[in-house]
């Protein structure tokens, strides 16, 4: 199978996804995972998926239906399965973040973990491609916290961003589901959250001390 290698994909691996201020410098976090992300990249390829770059990180799709994503967090590189929870997961490797109904990801910290997983990786990509093929939606439940809708669509338009929200601890994540469901109208709801948003991406909690 010819593998097509996206090269903005090979940005992302040189520069991040440069959704902040970091992104094209030595802190960013790719550089952290970067052998692991490649590792990633290369087995997903396998499986004949479409390299695309969404929200700023390599996104796999079959018809234009995203499959997987791989990115890095802080302390870790992840593929995330966009349908995950209807993934059999017989290994049990797949992981929830935060109150995320839909999508599921397994984190990795060296190269090693990453090869002992190779061949089960490759069947999981593949029942997700299969899941998706067969049309199979996600019945989303209401969410039991009290996580504003305008957060929610936040999420829905950028997975990334989710990500960088459910990477935060759970005192930090609290901190701003109640700020940002203060007010009354979902206009000021909204701006909260665009404001905030960098800061998320950085990893810094409401109330930490924030240089932009």
């Amino acid at each position: 199978m010819k593998i097509a290698l996206n090269p903005k994909v090979d940005k992302y691996l040189t520069d991040g996804c440069m959704r902040c201020k970091y992104g094209g410098t030595l802190q960013c976090k790719v550089n952290d995972w970067r052998e692991e992300l490649e590792l990633l990249r290369q087995i997903v390829l396998e499986s004949g998926l479409r390299e695309e770059i969404k929200w700023g990180v390599p996104v796999y799709a079959h018809n234009g239906k995203n499959i997987v994503m791989v990115n890095a967090l802080k302390n870790s590189a992840n593929i995330v399965f966009f349908k995950g929870v209807l993934l059999a997961d017989e290994h049990k490797i797949l992981q929830q973040q935060g109150n995320v109904q839909s999508s599921r990801l397994v984190k990795f910290t060296n190269t090693k973990e990453i090869e002992k997983l190779e061949d089960v990786l490759g069947l999981y990509i593949t029942e997700a491609i299969e899941i998706e093929k067969s049309g199979k939606k996600v019945e989303l439940k209401k969410n039991p916290e009290p996580v504003p809708d305008e957060l929610l669509l936040a999420f829905e338009e950028d997975p990334l961003f989710m990500n960088a929200f459910y990477a935060l601890t759970p005192g930090r994540q609290r901190g701003y589901i109640i700020y940002f469901s203060q007010p009354k109208q979902a206009q000021t709801r909204g701006k909260r959250i665009e404001k905030y948003k960098q800061q998320i991406f950085d990893g810094v909690g409401l109330h930490d001390k924030y240089k932009r």
